[in-house]
């Protein structure tokens, strides 16, 4: 049962750690290697037993347990949340205040995000040098992959790199990206090296400040409380299932362990859905004089 206390009941996940720690602690407190059962037993005339088992404990049933609220934007919900953002850095312009490059560098952070479906901690541990070249998309010029050095590491480990390339649909980050590092970083810092998102200080933003910006941003923007920035993240998986890219390679991209974890992050739109349909009906009804819907 959930505390009093407590403001927002307990995720499952959470309760299932707890019941994790319990058990662990019961297995301990039982395990014969150890004395306390004997000593229990002589000075209470019982002895510990492991209270957790299947019947009385949170099992995990689905892939996925996070509230069904958060879920990617619109194509129309992204376009206007990056406008919001634009326009707030032309509004402090328009006013004469400070705070301008700052803006700037939010607006940009959340596009990069999005641009290669990072997580938090990959986009603020970002350095210039993790900007490099694509040999086979040189396009995109010195902006055809970035280098995510801080992945998210599995069952203990350290972090997982990866290299995510620049996709034609997203080649307008490389533009962004070019602004930042030729014009703006540089009032920040006099080196051409070290963290890609700087503050005033010359630190890293933090990862509770992307957060808050995020919020506040999404909020000017009028959109769903629960969407947090990590949306853009599912963006940016379900964008690339609907324009057609590999399963294989969009897992690759975003940086899973399996398949299945890609799955969960996928939501495609009516226009996606819709297009496989005609694709069914062309392969079963179509005939020579039909037009082949596939792009």
């Amino acid at each position: 049962m959930t505390p009093p206390s407590r403001k927002h009941p307990a995720t499952p996940s959470t309760l299932r750690g707890y019941h994790s720690i319990i058990r662990l602690f019961c297995d301990y407190l039982t395990d014969p290697r150890y004395r306390w059962a004997t000593d229990c037993d002589e000075r209470f005339g019982s002895t510990p037993q492991q209270i957790c088992h299947e019947w009385n404990t949170l099992a995990h049933l689905v892939d996925y347990e996070g509230r069904p609220q958060r879920r990617a934007l619109t194509y129309d919900e992204l376009e206007h949340l990056f406008t919001v953002a634009d326009h707030r850095v032309e509004t402090i312009l328009q006013r004469g205040r400070k705070g301008a490059l700052t803006a700037l560098r939010d607006s940009q952070i959340l596009k990069t995000i999005y641009a290669y479906g990072l997580r938090r901690a990959e986009a603020v541990g970002l350095d210039v040098a993790d900007l490099r070249p694509n040999g086979a998309a040189p396009r995109f010029g010195r902006f055809g992959a970035v280098d995510v050095r801080w992945g998210k590491g599995a069952h203990g480990s350290g972090p997982r790199r990866r290299s995510v390339l620049t996709i034609p649909e997203l080649d307008w980050i490389t533009e962004g990206l070019a602004q930042w590092i030729d014009h703006a970083r540089p009032r920040f810092t006099t080196g051409s090296a070290g963290p890609l998102w700087l503050t005033e200080r010359g630190t890293r933003v933090s990862l509770r400040y992307i957060d808050l910006r995020f919020a506040q941003l999404r909020d000017e923007a009028e959109l769903p409380s629960d969407l947090s920035v990590h949306a853009l993240r599912h963006t940016y998986v379900t964008n690339l299932i609907e324009w057609g890219y590999a399963e294989k390679f969009v897992q690759d991209q975003v940086g899973h362990v399996y398949a299945s974890t890609t799955a969960i992050y996928t939501s495609v739109g009516d226009d996606f859905k819709n297009r496989m349909i005609n694709q069914a009906l062309f392969r079963i009804y179509g005939g020579p004089d039909d037009e082949d819907p596939r792009p």
